[in-house]
């Protein structure tokens, strides 16, 4: 009989492999606050308040935030109203990851690329378009 370590198993709250990879680069909350000059506990604030948004990864098993998500100034700006509209069309945060990460033709690129870009207009009629 063989027995499973505990740290080889994926935690029930963790996002796919396949996301995780979508993703790529992620920033532990350590990191996130290093990277802001903040205090952790600041960057869980950034998080509820749709600012930011962290998801526990597969491997290893932490809560973080794609790196993506930060430019060499800070936050990424258009972010926040982009994650409240998704969160307003029902968009959990996986499916929000999902959706910023995945490539879409008709952008054409990730909506994620399309923010950082300056596009967060187009961006945003197409997360406002999701909720009807």
């Amino acid at each position: 009989m063989t027995t499973e370590h505990p740290v080889d198993r994926v935690p029930s709250d963790a996002v796919s492999p396949e996301l995780d990879a979508l993703v790529g680069d992620w920033l532990t909350l350590p990191d996130v606050a290093e990277r802001l000059d903040l205090r952790v506990t600041r960057v869980h604030n950034l998080i509820n308040d749709r600012r930011l948004l962290a998801v526990r990864r597969p491997e290893p098993s932490v809560r973080a935030v794609p790196a993506a998500f930060l430019t060499e100034r800070g936050l990424l700006e258009p972010l926040h109203g982009t994650l409240v509209l998704l969160q307003d069309a029902g968009f959990d945060d996986e499916e929000a990851l999902r959706w910023l990460f995945t490539p879409d033709e008709s952008l054409p690129g990730r909506a994620i690329d399309a923010l950082r870009d300056g596009h967060k207009t187009e961006v945003r009629r197409r997360a406002q378009a999701l909720g009807w």
